[in-house]
């Protein structure tokens, strides 16, 4: 991009952000769920390696979680690693590890937000996910918005765990697998869900220009509005933000009714 555009971009912008939040309607999302996607494509384009592209995705984080305080969201979901990351190669699956738990430690050392953890730990290295786990700890009396850090989750992995949860509670109180059957409704399954005690995300926005969920919260995502931004995630701005949240203030939500 020419010079002379950025520095009209650098100019207009911060007016036209100052008008979109002017102008925001009342019914803002409560749950935010962020896709952040696109950091190798990004790399890939600057021509850099793909650790220079999970560092520079790594480093918006935080801008992001203080554009969702000044518009009063309150909860916030991350989804940082999946499942099927897990099964990238290791030269660059460790370094990208790393850059998480850097990123996870530094949220915790600002003690603006609360920070919980939602994945299949377990798969994950033992010092990785002992650090999302200090990390949870250290915030747990933090008086902020509440961020999920997803990490080596899918969300067919948690609908199968919150299933075994469920089956492992009720074994253990005596209930028959024929009793539970005939009681089992959708809100026994949410109690056991990584989010249980959660509001439903509202909004879920994806960069990259991806048009697929790809197992982002698949069961809290069925009543959830879409957001698809073509900027890649270390482009995501706070104008892309503000545009998200005015695009899902301006929907009628009838879910279904």
């Amino acid at each position: 991009m020419a010079d002379w555009k950025r520095g009209l971009r650098r100019v207009l912008y911060p007016a036209y952000e100052s008008r979109l939040l002017r102008r925001m309607p009342a019914n803002l999302p409560q749950h935010v769920g962020v896709m952040l996607d696109g950091n190798r494509r990004w790399a890939k384009e600057v021509g850099r390696d793909t650790a220079h592209g999970h560092r520079a995705g790594a480093a918006n984080i935080e801008p992001l979680l203080g554009w969702c305080d000044e518009v009063g969201i309150e909860v916030v979901t991350l989804w940082l690693l999946s499942t099927d990351n897990l099964n990238r190669p290791e030269a660059e699956l460790i370094p990208l590890l790393q850059i998480i738990e850097e990123a996870v430690d530094s949220l915790a050392d600002q003690r603006k937000w609360r920070l919980h953890p939602v994945g299949a730990l377990d798969l994950l290295p033992a010092a990785t996910s002992a650090r999302l786990k200090a990390a949870a700890e250290a915030t747990r009396d933090v008086d902020g918005m509440l961020v999920n850090i997803a990490v080596g989750y899918g969300g067919r992995r948690e609908i199968a765990d919150a299933v075994r949860s469920l089956l492992h509670e009720h074994a253990a109180k005596g209930t028959s697998l024929e009793e539970l059957a005939a009681v089992l409704d959708v809100e026994h399954i949410s109690d056991h869900l990584y989010t249980k005690g959660q509001p439903d995300p509202d909004l879920v926005i994806r960069t990259s220009g991806e048009q697929r969920l790809g197992g982002f919260l698949l069961w809290q995502s069925a009543k959830s509005e879409f957001y698809f931004c073509e900027a890649y995630w270390p482009d995501f701005r706070r104008v892309d933000f503000l545009r998200a949240i005015r695009a899902y203030a301006l929907r009628e939500r009838r879910h279904g009714t």
